[in-house]
């Protein structure tokens, strides 16, 4: 609108000017080697215009002759650049669907195009990525590594590159050089924390988290500064600081089982038998535990099995209810004698019963009536019986808590029912088939100690079968069960597909470590222990 007043205001005082030469006719005369040109003022002001015009439109003739190679490059530059982004977007596009023919042609199109634009080197590598080709996508990374603009990730697609190789030296030095490049970078923070736990560093890893506690929130600061605080307490159990650290990791997460049993434990080991039966009693109403209840029935050293019981009653009673408190209780009833009190604690739960309330049932059998009958009959219970809580993760069981799982994830290990894959029966009872009969009574004949083979109906389908044909060959082989059973139905095998290189996503890749990082053993046992403490649970 400013502009279409200025053009009309322009016109306007050009009019005028033009009106008032009118108004005032005169000559112009012009003497030139003797001869005089005569013409009007109105002629001479136009031509003097029309002069000017011209000149404007030579030197803009010119200036464009003189610049149209440039212009016409910026031209050809600006094409160029706008096929390269036009191949940049449909290749993501392409390698988010997961079409690698689609992927191929425009990556090729934006490598012909703009090849070093960050943009084409990325989908480059991620073509690569989807395509199988590592070589290419590793090249890819390190040529963004080495620029400025895209070191960031180009670090960070090498350290996934190198995981999916399963090189720990390179990822880690991937990691931190990124995490020295840039502090702000969550991933680099958390692989270095990571190697620095799965060394054992827990003073270096504790450092690094204080250096990165403004990417956390509160809550996640606080659990892993305890986990971390256990482990090192752990680690360092024979000294003087370890009850510090276990203190430390008690107060930060009052609720971490881990924790509160090992700071209570070696608080009563130094007499401090008020602080630690708080900081027991704590985590128990929160997450009622074994180890808790270990804990708290053995604060005062050299006690009674009565007091201990006492101590042990009181626990209880502070979770109603709740099957720890219940198996706490008929333990160290079972210890102070106290029969009838563990039988009450016990009952509620006869029902369907876990594999450890089956077997104290079993010890209690032989302690008050030396009934070995009955201990079988609850031993065969506990083979088929539900499972009971235990630290689990990833497909693996720990007799202990322990800070890192298997593939070296922090704070991974949680107490539940691990999961096996297997249905199970919905009420256990006595079994009928000789060959869990078998197995029942050479479990109690090994020094009375439970077996810890998968039970027989968890068993493989041929294994059953084998037994079930071993029955037929023994005629007149024949056991009384004291009750019927229902047949236990033979576990269903669902087939596992095979896996397929998944598409890597737009908006985090490189993020993805891809399918090789989790491909499944090809002939894993059923019961794998390491040394670790940990096992892989039947699959």
């Amino acid at each position: 609108m400013i502009r279409i007043v200025i053009f009309l205001v322009l016109v306007g005082l050009a009019a005028l000017g033009f009106a008032w030469l009118a108004d005032r006719p005169g000559e112009v005369v012009l003497t030139w080697q003797g001869q005089d040109f005569k013409t009007s003022l109105m002629i001479v002001t136009v031509a003097i215009l029309v002069s000017f015009v011209a000149l404007i439109l030579t030197l803009a003739l010119i200036i464009l002759l003189l610049w149209s190679p440039s212009m016409v490059g910026r031209h050809l530059r600006r094409r160029r650049g706008e096929r390269a982004y036009e191949a940049i977007s449909r290749g993501l596009i392409a390698v988010g669907a997961g079409d690698l023919a689609a992927a191929r042609k425009h990556a090729a199109e934006a490598k012909r195009f703009a090849p070093s634009e960050p943009l084409a080197l990325l989908l480059d590598a991620q073509h690569a990525q989807l395509s199988g080709n590592r070589n290419t996508a590793d090249d890819a990374f390190r040529a963004m590594a080495g620029r400025a603009d895209t070191k960031a990730l180009g670090l960070h697609g090498l350290f996934v590159e190198a995981h999916r190789r399963g090189d720990r030296a390179s990822a880690h030095a991937f990691a931190e050089e990124a995490a020295r490049e840039n502090p702000a970078l969550g991933w680099a923070g958390r692989a270095v924390l990571e190697f620095r736990c799965l060394t054992g560093d827990w003073a270096g890893a504790l450092a690094l988290l204080e250096a990165n506690k403004h990417t956390l929130d509160r809550d996640g600061y606080r659990r892993q500064r305890a986990v971390m605080l256990t482990a090192q307490a752990l680690a360092s159990e024979e000294t003087d600081r370890a009850k510090a650290f276990a203190v430390e990791a008690a107060k930060l997460e009052p609720t971490f089982v881990p924790a509160a049993a090992l700071a209570g434990r070696m608080l009563a080991e130094g007499g401090e038998l008020r602080k630690a039966s708080r900081i027991v009693q704590r985590a128990w109403q929160a997450h009622p535990h074994p180890d808790l209840a270990q804990v708290f029935s053995d604060l005062r050293f050299g006690d009674a099995a009565r007091d201990r019981l006492k101590r042990v009653e009181a626990l209880a009673k502070q979770v109603p209810g709740h099957v720890e408190g219940a198996l706490a209780l008929a333990r160290a009833a079972i210890d102070a004698r106290e029969f009838p009190k563990a039988r009450a604690a016990l009952a509620p739960f006869l029902a369907a019963p876990t594999r450890r309330v089956a077997l104290i049932m079993a010890e209690l059998e032989r302690s008050e009536h030396n009934d070995e009958g009955r201990a079988r009959e609850w031993i065969a219970r506990a083979l088929l019986a539900a499972p009971d809580p235990v630290w689990t993760t990833e497909g693996h069981v720990s007799d202990r808590w322990l800070p890192l799982s298997p593939s070296g994830k922090l704070d991974a290990f949680e107490w539940r029912v691990p999961v096996t894959g297997i249905s199970r029966p919905g009420a256990p009872i006595e079994p009928e088939a000789p060959a869990i009969a078998a197995v029942t009574a050479a479990t109690v004949a090994a020094n009375d100690d439970i077996s810890e083979r998968p039970p027989a109906a968890l068993q493989a389908p041929s294994t059953q079968a084998h037994a079930r044909e071993q029955e037929d060959e023994t005629p007149g082989t024949t056991v009384e069960p004291t009750s019927r059973a229902p047949a236990v139905p033979a576990p269903r095998v669902i087939p596992v597909p095979p896996r397929r290189d998944a598409v890597i996503p737009l908006v985090h890749a490189p993020d993805d470590p891809g399918p090789d990082a989790d491909t499944p053993d090809e002939a894993a046992p059923r019961v794998e222990t390491h040394n670790g403490g940990w096992r892989r649970i039947f699959e």
